[in-house]
């Protein structure tokens, strides 16, 4: 099978030393190298043998190819050869821009929230410039989300993720798995859009942008125990995000962004701004603040390489949705259960740092138990991020009980994804329910 069909530099094994794994989820793996031609550290994304790239890699690629902007990832060139680092045959791939720190949402999650005010300000601003020149180049992104928001070493915001861009109408039907796969993250999808026979446009990203700066001006995630459905249901009659704990007279430019992001999020498509309109206000904003982001950038990388924070960083890394109280009733159901088994198992782990392979050996063990008493099942979801490929996604949410979803999330995001899936899942179990891990003798 060809690659792709318009034309892009191809890079081999010749071309790259250094390898890395860095992350690993339901569609592939991700890998860091060093280009030897260019001298510089890139990421190498590979699709697992199997995933259909129809609508996810090639796709992407094809975008990412028509969008240079020093706001949006950039795509070096295709890759076509065997990894040297856990690699078993010949696979393609694309070489792309290194994002050193990670994403939007992950840093939030390093910092226990927002970041510094001049820092949210710049990536406002960052992601409206990358987002108007997508548009002016006829591009929708269609997944605009913390998580698809990447930071390099100097904390600079470039758009990734193009799997869902400019999506056919005709793909668009009442299917949920479908609209799981081309219509983003529900958490940040108009209320339009919910409807069977949308016809995706411009606006649709100027709403998910809407909900974007309110994640990064509050350093949290929009309705985080809220289902499908209930999104579904509340979003199409006005529902929000809450602006109530927002204090507008905080920050120099606050009152604006917010003014900004009720007027992305507005009901109506028509009545939203224009991503150029969205760049001249963030522009204004930011340029009150522009002098000081050096020193606020300096003072962030400083904390985030403190020995602490290294020990407290995980891999997937998102905010802890509170739980409801039919969630808690069910927690208290099983504890006397749980804590009898664990009680009865011989301590399996020391009292150490669990390593990577001691979290997915947990994962492992624990298996029929973790899909019997798991029921955050699609926070933790959405806290795994680009872990879960899309069609795992929508056909987990499809599921009508946490026991299916747990199922599914074994079958087609844990095995796939192997130890650093398994890893990542259980850093995330442990945010949002951590009885539940230290009941099965996990460490918290």
């Amino acid at each position: 099978m060809e690659l792709l069909s318009h034309k892009t530099e191809p890079v081999g094994n010749e071309s790259l030393e250094k390898w890395e794994p860095v992350g690993s989820g339901g569609f592939g793996r991700v890998y860091k190298a060093r280009h030897k031609d260019l001298g510089i550290d890139v990421a190498i994304k590979i699709l697992h043998d199997g995933v259909c790239p129809t609508m996810s890699l090639w796709d992407e690629a094809s975008h990412m190819d028509k969008a240079p902007c020093e706001y949006v990832v950039r795509l070096y060139g295709t890759y076509q050869g065997c990894p040297p680092v856990g690699g078993t045959s010949t696979q393609q791939g694309l070489v792309m821009d290194f994002m050193g720190r990670g994403s939007v949402q992950s840093l939030q999650k390093e910092l226990s929230g927002p970041p510094p005010w001049p820092l949210v300000c710049r990536w406002a601003h960052q992601v409206a410039v990358g987002m108007s020149f997508l548009h002016s180049r006829n591009l929708v992104h269609h997944d605009l989300k913390p998580s698809n928001v990447l930071l390099n070493a100097e904390l600079n915001a470039k758009l990734a993720d193009f799997g869902l861009s400019r999506v056919s109408t005709s793909a668009l039907n009442s299917n949920r798995e479908t609209m799981g796969i081309i219509g983003g993250s529900y958490r940040y999808m108009p209320p339009e859009a919910f409807n069977a026979s949308y016809e995706p446009v411009r606006s649709f990203d100027v709403y998910s942008y809407g909900i974007l700066l309110w994640s990064i001006i509050t350093g949290k995630e929009p309705y985080p125990c809220a289902s499908y459905d209930l999104v579904e249901l509340k979003i199409p009659f006005g529902d929000r995000p809450s602006c109530e704990e927002i204090d507008q007279r905080r920050e120099q430019g606050l009152k604006e962004l917010v003014d900004l992001m009720k007027r992305c999020w507005d009901h109506s498509p028509t009545k939203r701004p224009t991503f150029k309109n969205c760049r001249e206000d963030t522009e204004n904003v930011f340029s009150k603040h522009e002098k000081g982001i050096l020193n606020v950038v300096a003072q962030v990388v400083t904390q985030l390489e403190s020995p602490a924070s290294i020990q407290a960083n995980r891999s997937a890394a998102f905010n802890v949705p509170l739980q409801t109280p039919e969630q808690s009733k069910s927690n208290d159901t099983v504890e006397n259960a749980l804590r009898s088994s664990a009680q009865q198992d011989s301590v399996r782990i020391s009292n150490r740092r669990m390593s990577r392979a001691d979290k997915a050996k947990f994962v492992d063990d624990y298996r029929a138990k973790l899909i019997q008493n798991v029921t955050e099942v699609m926070a933790i979801t959405d806290a795994l991020g680009n872990m879960v490929h899309r069609e795992a996604y929508s056909v987990i949410d499809a599921k009508a009980t946490s026991q299916d979803k747990m199922r599914v999330m074994y079958q087609r995001t844990l095995h796939s994804g192997g130890e650093e899936a398994k890893a990542a899942f259980y850093d995330t179990l442990k945010d949002h329910q951590p009885d539940l891990v230290k009941r099965l003798g996990g460490l918290i």
